[in-house]
């Protein structure tokens, strides 16, 4: 493992480091809740957003053909060290760039390509992602939703949850049920949708902290044209591990609301720390520390051509690990004040049960290290042979 940036990476980072620092004072607050305020956090990340694009900073690893920066992952994941190092908000459009954009760019026509791309990274148009529902969420191949073909369009009939930004997303990526007779990864297909089609209703789903962050999304007779299809009938479930590829590496990268020096302030602030707050604070530390050199073992296994396996899914248990103990440090630092104030320490306690299941479950995440690190059966499941009109729900 090497810990050092190359010649390469080392100026990267500089011109990174050099452009964040010159435009700290643009970066927008994190979008918040509802009203006036987070009418004016919405238009302040779109006005981010297209500096970042105007100065070629909007997507990392995008070609060069299609607004992108043309670099390799190593340079992501630098670009998201440098982004938490000067604290910007997460991207208004991680769904748009993150995974409708990439998965644009493997699947879909060069006149979609032409049509929306350019419009993402500028933060023009805003998308969000339109695959789980009430009872396809860690099984993502049990997505119900229907598509029926109706000329030159498709009819869509459905029911979507937990769906990020879906309530100020302009448009939205659409994995739907086009062949209910065959197996249930084979009859998927996956397509753009205009959220101010008819038919489209989003209900906003309010979270402990009291903000507004997912919704349900009701898809009642919406009309698709055949253009916005994305590669061929009944390849969407393709098309998705394409999208969730991505995501996994957007999402490391917006995962940024807990510092380990802001912990450390309020331990020395506090003084005359009991063994029981000393002991919450270093496994904090520790599993920061172990995080950082995770990171950079994926850094040099990119750098040296190879494809990283197992690591992200022990980032992400180590990361819900680590919010939800750093939550509880700052608790007890605080005492009493933890529950009669509001702050940052209370929302990152709010915040961190949804990492748990954002982004693929922890239950998951250990199935995929069971069956792919450590060799173990993958669990008998049935259901994948049969057509899908025939499986019990």
């Amino acid at each position: 493992m090497d810990l050092a940036d190359s010649p390469e990476e080392a100026a990267f980072r500089s011109d990174a480091k050099a452009f964040l620092d010159d435009h700290i004072h643009l970066v927008p607050t994190e979008l918040g809740d509802s009203g006036g305020e987070w009418d004016q956090a919405l238009a302040a990340s779109k006005k981010w957003q297209r500096l970042l694009y105007e100065n070629g900073w909007a997507a990392i690893t995008w070609p060069t053909e299609h607004g992108g920066r043309g670099c390799g992952p190593v340079e992501q994941i630098i670009w998201n060290e440098e982004c938490a190092r000067a604290r910007t908000p997460s991207s208004v459009n991680i769904v748009g760039i993150g995974m409708a954009g990439p998965a644009l760019i493997a699947h879909g026509s060069a006149e979609q390509r032409e049509r929306y791309l350019s419009r993402i990274l500028s933060g023009e148009e805003i998308w969000c992602q339109l695959f789980s529902e009430p009872a396809a969420g860690s099984d993502l191949a049990a997505v119900a939703t229907r598509a029926e073909r109706d000329g030159d369009d498709w009819v869509v009939h459905g029911r979507k949850v937990w769906s990020s930004g879906a309530h100020y997303s302009r448009r939205a990526i659409l994995l739907a049920r086009t062949d209910s007779t065959v197996a249930k990864h084979k009859g998927m297909t996956f397509f753009v949708v205009d959220m101010d089609s008819p038919g489209v209703s989003t209900r906003p789903l309010r979270q402990l902290n009291g903000e507004v962050h997912f919704n349900e999304v009701l898809l009642d007779g919406v009309r698709i044209p055949d253009t916005d299809r994305v590669d061929a009938v009944g390849e969407g479930w393709r098309v998705a591990m394409t999208t969730i590829l991505h995501e996994r590496m957007a999402l490391g990268g917006s995962i940024n609301v807990f510092h380990m020096e802001d912990l450390l302030a309020l331990a020395r602030q506090r003084g005359n720390l009991s063994a029981h707050e000393r002991d919450l604070i270093v496994r904090v530390f520790t599993l920061d520390r172990c995080l950082g050199y995770l990171n950079a073992r994926v850094i040099t296994k990119l750098g040296a051509g190879k494809v990283p396996t197992a690591e992200g899914s022990i980032a992400k248990l180590a990361m819900a690990r680590q919010l939800t103990l750093a939550a509880e440090a700052a608790f007890a630092l605080l005492g009493p004040r933890a529950v009669t104030e509001p702050g940052p320490w209370q929302d990152l306690f709010l915040i961190a049960p949804g990492v748990r299941i954002g982004g693929g479950t922890d239950e998951i995440q250990r199935n995929m290290l069971a069956e792919r690190v450590l060799g173990l059966p993958r669990e008998a499941d049935e259901s994948r042979k049969l057509p899908f009109r025939e499986i019990r729900r």
